[in-house]
């Protein structure tokens, strides 16, 4: 005879990684596409914008050497995910100030 217990299994308390790996993955994402744009419109030129995505690709290489050889961690700190969201906002605000 099996017992199957009516009470829920407690989940452990991560206190948000799944949200904060979710809010990394978007930023990592939009800043790489704001660096190839500022890139762009610094140079005016296609090639500005592959260097800017040539940029975007070693700021992922160096995120990861900063986590432990991850991209997402299985804990990922509140204060790397402020400072990605600081960066994005600079470039936007780069980008809008370039376009204008």
């Amino acid at each position: 005879m099996t017992y199957h217990s009516t009470e829920p299994v407690p989940r452990p308390k991560t206190g948000g990684a799944d949200v904060k790996t979710f809010v990394t993955a978007v930023l990592l994402t939009f800043g790489v596409g704001l660096l190839g744009m500022v890139g762009w419109a610094v140079l005016s030129s296609g090639f500005g914008g592959f260097l800017g995505l040539v940029g975007g690709v070693f700021a992922i290489v160096w995120w990861r050497s900063i986590h432990g050889k991850k991209v997402f961690p299985a804990v990922i700190p509140t204060k790397s995910v402020v400072v990605l969201a600081v960066v994005n906002a600079v470039l936007a605000l780069i980008l809008l100030l370039l376009a204008g």
